[in-house]
């Protein structure tokens, strides 16, 4: 860090600022996380320095003795946790990582079928302001009206009717368990490829804490942060026949040479999610995300879904009196991070939606539990009904930041506080 300062003061100042902000607000957003401290080296290590395209073995660039060696045990980490035949660890993000799929499996004009992304779906499932939906024909699944839950007996009767030739099964806001076993059968009843896109609940199912697509998804896709709790990138898992499509739409089809400081700090990331604290982190954050859901509920908060089975939950915050967007900002203000989201059938526009979308990935990491998640649903109420007095949430925001600072997050170093910051580089 006393390099950077001496550099670039600026950069150094707002790294710093951002910083003390992840350690005194409560991060609810569920795509993010806290690496920790080994991850984040391996990420900043002298890996940014070397250029290596090609996969281990087989290489453009020579000095790949070490780099080849990294990116092996890396593949073979995710293929003992995810349970699958083969892996590719270099796509950049997970939406490259799902562009390569579309490439492995498709030609352009093909039919896929995604979830809807007004009902919980991701941009990259079909969704027409996407590639995915602009280069392929795309046919939208979603969830029932009455209940809000995936209705596989309406998806299969979609795929029956539509022939996709590639099934996307995957959500970035459906606060329950997906069925994969549903989704093989309607899979295999039309021939069709099944996708199974576990980027929001990786981690949840290599902790035991969701059940696994492997033996059922022809191909996983997830990204390696969020519940995997790993750095930004990208990860396709397959079945063997899918192995040499997969790696062709990676590199040469997608990208050049893979960030191998990333793939470094996946491959940590990888390990520290096979010991058994990471499984009991795992079920910590499902049944974190159960007891807020409860307590939001006791709160007058309506649902989506009426709870929750991973590690999100999606509420409509019309029913007390406001849309998602001031809520958020709100919330923000009072030290809660959240973001606002649509809910199923949505009237509102989607910058401007119905709901807030809340996670517990990043304070189950910083090893609160249940008595805590009632405390923030608590202040949650409290920061809404106060959400026009800047008083009431500044005090709101103070006291969060005193209860933070007695949960230390993963990478910081020991006597860090709100008010003694330490530079972390």
């Amino acid at each position: 860090m006393q390099k950077l300062q001496e550099v670039d003061p600026e950069i150094a100042a707002l790294i710093l600022a951002e910083e003390v902000r992840q350690w005194s607000k409560l991060r609810l957003i569920p795509s993010e996380n806290y690496a920790s401290a080994a991850v984040m080296a391996a990420t900043g290590s002298v890996l940014t320095n070397k250029y290596s395209e090609g996969y281990a073995g087989k290489r453009y660039y020579e000095g790949q003795q070490y780099i080849d060696a990294i990116e092996s045990l890396c593949i073979e980490r995710a293929k003992h946790l995810f349970g699958m035949a083969h892996a590719n660890v270099q796509p950049y993000s997970g939406s490259v990582a799902n562009l390569a799929v579309y490439m492995a499996v498709l030609q352009p004009g093909d039919t896929v079928m995604g979830m809807s992304l007004p009902h919980g779906g991701h941009l990259t499932h079909g969704w027409n302001v996407s590639a995915t939906g602009k280069l392929y024909r795309s046919v939208q699944y979603g969830v029932s009206k009455d209940t809000e839950l995936l209705d596989y007996d309406a998806i299969f009767d979609l795929a029956v009717k539509e022939r996709p030739k590639m099934i996307i099964a995957g959500a970035t806001a459906y606060p329950r368990v997906i069925d994969f076993a549903a989704f093989a059968t309607i899979a295999k009843e039309i021939g069709a490829v099944l996708v199974a896109d576990v980027a929001h609940i990786s981690g949840l199912i290599v902790g035991g804490a969701h059940p696994s697509p492997a033996g059922l998804a022809n191909i996983v896709c997830t990204t390696t942060h969020k519940t995997l709790r790993g750095p930004r990138g990208g990860m396709i898992l397959c079945d063997e026949p899918w192995a040499k499509a997969v790696d062709k739409a990676v590199f040469p089809g997608l990208q050049g040479g893979p960030h191998d400081n990333t793939t470094a700090a996946l491959a940590v990331a990888l390990k520290e999610a096979g010991a058994d604290s990471f499984r009991a982190y795992a079920h910590q954050i499902v049944a974190n995300a159960r007891t807020m859901a409860e307590r939001l509920a006791e709160h007058g908060f309506r649902l989506v879904t009426g709870g929750t089975d991973n590690h999100l939950v999606l509420m409509d915050t019309t029913t007390v009196g406001a849309p998602g967007k001031p809520v958020a900002q709100a919330l923000d203000r009072a030290g809660i991070v959240t973001n606002a989201n649509t809910v199923p059938f949505d009237p509102r526009k989607p910058f401007d939606p119905s709901g807030v979308r809340l996670g517990t990935p990043a304070v189950t990491s910083r090893g609160m539990k249940e008595p805590e998640m009632r405390q923030i649903a608590d202040w949650i109420a409290g920061a809404v009904q106060a959400r026009n007095d800047e008083t009431k949430l500044a005090k709101l925001a103070d006291d969060v930041r005193e209860f933070c600072d007695a949960f230390p997050p993963p990478g910081y170093p020991p006597g860090y506080s709100s008010g003694h910051p330490v530079p972390l580089i």
